[in-house]
């Protein structure tokens, strides 16, 4: 030791498993309570600075929700840890307010009924007190500001309340038989009575005092503005939109192109990647995904139904057809089925905090992604390998088609998806981590552990070594023995940005965890 430092070792191996814990719970539903189709939630968005939160819903609706437990200090949680003050409370929500986004629609020309369920909802930038966010169904954007508006109020008039009348003047003196030569301040009373009104005198000896009327504020309401329509852009459904980190621009993505949005302009829009073939039957492959880069805002990726990643450069051309870099992993060789191509289809992509990696999710796995390189992913996770041979069941049903998000935990260091039975899973993704936990969306997430097959290892000079533990043949039963339920599925879920807590929906639920 010189001059007294000491020098702390710094913690070898992964970091230690997270002990999951239920938070709280907005809209469950009794037992045996029917849920309504219009109240099932369809997206989840934390806002960057983790206060807030919001879902959508298939009924149009948009519902915000206020962080409270950092309200108590008087200071932002970042701040107090910036001073180390003890933060021992998990993040706590309350609801702030909701609004109706979208309204069912028809398109005449194209005999197409257009669905008002929110496919996606996007946080802006903040600004005084509003708040800005982006939501879409299948075919426009709508961009919404929400404020808290003062109803205001007008107090200490001049007026002697105790000779209120009913319609709120004072009671008239003015048939006071006492001679009024001139009032103390100079005026002349005959003079004043023929201007004001019947209902209000003036006292003998004048007004000794004028009080300037007061502006008061009573209570506050907030108020959800639409700034702008974003609309007649897109043939196709919408399935994505992101935010450019330059906090000017945003993309939306349909099946076969992805547009670039000046957020003050919503008449016209660039279009950036155009997937579609001059002839359609020549169409093998769609846009599942697209999101910008975190902090490039030049920068963006998407993904297709074939399993690949496209990271394009709007630097490179005006129209982006060209990828800068491709990521895909090369199948085994004699694996190959009717349903390869349905299982590899990507339902979801997330970038990580700071860009590096981008997480991807397949009807299978979950990949994480290094975009320096693109030999294949550097982390594969098992989440449906019990499904494998329930795959013909799956597809005769649809839920081989259910789309899973995905999301990254804002140090990077885990990641989670959802599944059936109102399922989600948590991967430890640091080096030499083998955290594989399993919670169920309820009030006790840890009442039904499933044992997930460990984490493949993948050296950087092999390919993935895949740990396949193929499902019972039984129906309707994992390896472990644990029933599932194809008609209760997690397929939304959400990371908090600085905390280990996850927002996910189950039907109509939102369900919130900490660690």
């Amino acid at each position: 030791m010189n001059g007294g430092d000491e020098v702390v070792a710094a913690p070898s191996g992964p970091p230690q498993a997270l002990d999951w814990k239920f938070s709280q719970v907005f809209g469950e539903r009794a037992a045996g309570e029917e849920v309504q189709e219009v109240d099932i939630i369809s997206a989840i968005e934390f806002d960057k600075s983790g206060d807030f939160l919001a879902t959508g819903d298939r009924g149009g609706r948009v519902v915000l929700f206020e962080r409270t437990d950092t309200k108590d200090h008087g200071d932002s949680r970042r701040d107090l840890e910036r001073m180390d003050y003890p933060v021992t409370r998990h993040p706590e929500f309350r609801y702030k307010t909701e609004f109706q986004s979208h309204e069912p629609e028809f398109d005449y020309l194209k005999s197409l009924e257009i669905e008002e369920k929110i496919n996606k909802i996007r946080w802006c930038q903040t600004a005084n007190s509003a708040v800005f966010l982006l939501s879409t169904n299948d075919k426009t954007i709508k961009f919404w500001k929400v404020q808290e508006k003062k109803v205001k109020k007008v107090s200490d008039f001049n007026l002697d309340p105790s000779k209120a009348v009913g319609n709120g003047s004072i009671a008239s003196s003015s048939n006071s038989s006492s001679p009024k030569p001139y009032l103390a301040n100079g005026g002349c009373p005959d003079r004043t009575n023929s201007y004001l009104s019947n209902d209000l005198s003036i006292p003998l000896g004048g007004i000794p005092s004028l009080r300037l009327p007061v502006v008061t504020s009573q209570e506050t309401s907030l108020v959800a503005r639409c700034r702008r329509v974003y609309a007649h852009a897109h043939d196709y459904h919408i399935n994505s939109i992101s935010n450019n980190s330059d906090g000017e621009t945003f993309i939306s993505a349909d099946d076969l192109r992805i547009n670039l949005w000046n957020l003050e302009i919503s008449s016209q829009s660039f279009n950036i990647v155009d997937v579609k073939p001059a002839n359609m039957e020549d169409l093998t492959e769609v846009i599942t995904s697209a999101e910008f880069h975190p902090t490039h805002c030049n920068t963006l990726a998407y993904s297709s139904s074939k399993g690949s990643i496209r990271l394009i450069d709007l630097r490179q051309s005006a129209l982006c057809d060209s990828h800068a870099k491709l990521f895909e992993e090369q199948e085994a060789p004699g694996s190959r089925s009717f349903f390869t191509e349905i299982i590899a289809s990507i339902s979801d992509i997330k970038f990580g905090k700071n860009g590096r990696y981008i997480l991807s999710r397949d009807y299978m796995t979950l990949k994480l992604w290094d975009i320096n390189m693109d030999s294949g992913p550097v982390s594969t996770f098992q989440v449906h390998e019990y499904l494998r041979p329930k795959l013909c069941d799956l597809y005769e049903n649809d839920s081989i088609f259910d789309k899973f998000e995905c999301c990254l935990s804002g140090d990077g260091l885990r990641v989670a998806t959802g599944s059936y039975s109102n399922l989600f899973r948590v991967f430890g993704c640091a080096p030499g981590s083998t955290e594989a936990t399993t919670l169920e969306a309820s009030k006790n997430p840890m009442r039904r552990q499933v044992q997930t097959p460990s984490r493949p290892s993948r050296s950087l000079s092999s390919s993935i070594t895949r740990v396949v533990r193929r499902g019972s043949e039984s129906p309707g039963v994992d390896a472990n023995g644990n029933s599932f339920d194809f008609t209760t599925k997690l397929l939304h879920l959400a990371w908090h940005p600085t905390e280990n807590s996850i927002a996910c929906a189950a039907a109509n639920s939102l369900y919130m965890y900490y660690a």
